[in-house]
């Protein structure tokens, strides 16, 4: 295959939009040129207090390129990814030109197919613990994007985390402008972007033991605590350059969908990578060589509503 087309482009940017992004802004971009899918950063989306260094936006660009390389491949199509190709143009993130045409693979395909039923689950988990193969799968979808998935174990390392992760929190939570800028992508209508009320979690409880955003002040049904020893996951990598980063938002995306395939849900939790003290607190605590580049909660619960995504039409640029 010579280069990929307008189906292709159409049929990657369908996918890409469906990743996750802090906030929920979306801020990608997908071009086709010179017969190559160009993904881009839309730098009038970046969060401007939240992401002052642009590293949650390459998250989410990474994400996004983890997408678009599923739904290629599982048209037959496989891409090769060069990250960061023009240094002149610091919003090219991504380029996929076409490799040799195969059919996909099952597993290429089982993730392609969670894409859709992929969200965040904000709500409590139920107790059912999470398989013994379900955590080597996850800590395997990191480790073949080329970084690293540690599970915290037991209450010690745990609760080390969990007052990491209030300490950010408290600190974000002082900060007004971080509020506000909060507040302006919290909707209440049919916004096509943004977090919706009714997908945010309850209002936080003294007992709980991970802090929640306060999207909404709804409350919890009697009953319905937070689980109290939750598996969590910080994903990181060895670098911290933005391409790093979007490396490292692929493994987030790869990781993601294995959760979803396998049943599971799964929760962000960015406030102690957000505070850099906290960030650099956790790498210590984690005692790794590396980045620590977002956490997550995992475990089983209801699918809640997904959050909404602008049109594909939107995100397409010439």
């Amino acid at each position: 295959m010579t280069g990929y087309d307008e189906g292709a482009l159409l049929r990657a940017a369908s996918a890409g939009v469906r990743a996750p992004s802090l906030h929920n802004t979306q801020p990608w971009q997908f071009r086709l040129r010179d017969g190559a899918i160009e993904i881009l950063a839309d730098p009038s989306r970046r969060l401007a207090v939240a992401d002052r260094t642009g590293w949650a936006m390459r998250i989410a660009l990474g994400a996004a390129t983890y997408n678009a390389r599923l739904a290629l491949a599982t048209a037959g199509t496989p891409a090769m990814v060069t990250l960061r190709p023009d240094r002149a143009d610091p919003d090219l993130m991504a380029r996929l030109t076409p490799a040799r045409s195969r059919p996909p693979t099952y597993p290429e395909q089982a993730l392609y197919d969670a894409i859709p039923r992929r969200h965040s689950h904000r709500a409590p988990f139920w107790p059912d613990p999470v398989p013994a193969d379900t955590r080597r799968r996850i800590i395997d979808a990191a480790r073949a994007e080329n970084a690293w998935l540690d599970l915290l174990v037991g209450m010690v390392p745990l609760a080390g985390f969990a007052e990491i992760a209030r300490s950010a929190d408290r600190v974000l939570r002082r900060d007004t402008r971080y509020q506000s800028e909060m507040a302006g992508w919290t909707h209440a209508d049919n916004a096509p972007d943004g977090v919706p009320v009714a997908a945010g979690a309850p209002a936080p409880e003294p007992q709980d033991l991970l802090p929640q955003r306060a999207f909404a002040e709804r409350r919890r049904a009697p009953g319905r605590d937070y689980e109290p020893e939750p598996l969590v996951a910080v994903l990181g990598s060895a670098g911290d350059r933005p391409a790093d980063q979007l490396q490292a938002g692929q493994a987030l995306q790869h990781v993601l969908l294995t959760i979803t395939d396998a049943g599971l849900a799964a929760s962000m939790i960015s406030q102690p990578i957000e505070v850099p003290a906290a960030r650099d607190q956790l790498r210590r605590a984690l005692g790794r060589a590396g980045h620590p580049q977002l956490a997550l909660r995992i475990g089983y619960g209801h699918p809640g509503p997904a959050s909404p995504r602008r049109p594909v039409t939107d995100v397409l640029v010439y």
